[in-house]
């Protein structure tokens, strides 16, 4: 843990790194200069200490081993003085335990508070007192592109660094996934999974999620990293609480990865035990039309799927098999009722 240790407190290196990145301001020439500016330093410390590390083993017959594994690591961000932690939701998604890193090495116990499918986001609850001091809450749709950003992981191999916002843009992934206002950073790093995504006034702005190949999304082949803004937290978060999930989650769930192509969606994968493995969609399938309405890319076909009525009911999707049209029959189901839960939850 020593190495995490020192990169946070070396202030100075990453704001000169900062300012390089953003091409704003010159390197600082001393850490004195940098000391100088004191507010700024110690709310970059205080969003700093509020990243730990989240570890989650899944539930025995959790549906999501086949794609994330059983043993899931990555880090959170402490949000609440009670000890509430945001992540992202993939690391605690069908989880039986959950543990806290510290940056001393110490593991804390947590439990699962809520996961929403819609944005990404998960919730955690230390059960014991953590002793640090949340982060300060910012707004990500005030970040403008190539603003000079903070990027924190935790955990065992926690570390800091600084990153630039390239692009904000719609996101669609391919397993049934879509938000708006996605923040893409570059240089890309990964260790991004529920890491932390500060602005320059030590405010969080967004939760780490993926590594993408090209982070202004122009096709340019420039890595980067997505993450989850922070904005769409508060229209969800008392919901979570109270209720573990969102009512936006509770929509309609087919089972099928995809990929945009000129000629319609390809099936990439089907989920075991999925209404679209019921239904006989295979890989190899290319998704034209979903009652009788053209597709498009993955964004107009999920929003179609989620806002055409409701979370369980029959469609029926056309696609293109071997040469041939064929049209399959499929009775969606709403994903959140799939999902495994911890013994005694």
């Amino acid at each position: 843990m020593a190495p995490a240790l020192l990169l946070r407190l070396s202030f100075a290196v990453v704001l000169g790194l900062a300012a390089s990145v953003a091409q704003t301001a010159p390197l600082p020439e001393s850490e004195g200069e940098v000391a100088g500016n004191g507010g700024q330093r110690l709310a970059l410390k205080r969003a700093s200490d509020a990243v730990l590390g989240v570890q989650s083993t899944a539930t025995e017959d959790a549906s999501t081993i086949d794609t994330l594994g059983e043993r899931r690591a990555g880090s959170g961000v402490v949000i609440a003085s009670d000890g509430l932690v945001l992540t992202i939701g993939y690391l605690i998604l069908e989880a039986e335990e959950v543990e806290l890193v510290l940056d001393s090495g110490k593991r804390m116990p947590a439990r699962v508070v809520g996961y929403d499918l819609a944005s990404g986001f998960g919730l955690v609850q230390a059960v014991l007192p953590l002793g640090i001091e949340p982060a300060q809450m910012g707004q990500a749709h005030t970040v403008a592109e190539g603003d000079p950003l903070l990027f924190v992981s935790g955990g065992d191999d926690g570390a800091l660094s600084a990153a630039q916002l390239v692009s904000r843009r719609g996101f669609s992934g391919y397993w049934e996934y879509h938000i708006d206002g996605a923040l893409f950073t570059s240089p890309a790093r990964p260790d991004h999974s529920g890491a932390g995504l500060f602005n320059a006034q030590g405010e969080l702005i967004g939760i780490g999620s993926l590594l993408v190949p090209s982070a202004q999304g122009d096709g340019t082949r420039r890595a980067g990293n997505m993450f989850v803004p922070v904005d769409l937290l508060p229209p969800v978060f008392a919901e979570l609480r109270e209720r573990g999930l969102s009512r936006a989650s509770m929509r309609a769930w087919l089972g099928v990865n995809c990929v945009e192509q000129d000629d319609g969606l390809r099936v990439m994968r089907v989920s075991r035990d999925s209404p679209a493995e019921t239904a006989g969609l295979r890989p190899g399938d290319v998704i034209r039309r979903l009652d009788g309405a053209s597709v498009g890319g993955l964004e107009s076909f999920y929003k179609m799927l989620w806002n055409g009525g409701g979370a369980e009911r029959d469609l029926t999707i056309e696609v293109l098999r071997e040469g041939q049209m064929q049209s399959v029959r499929v009775h969606s189901i709403d994903r959140t009722q799939t999902l495994r839960r911890a013994r005694g939850i």
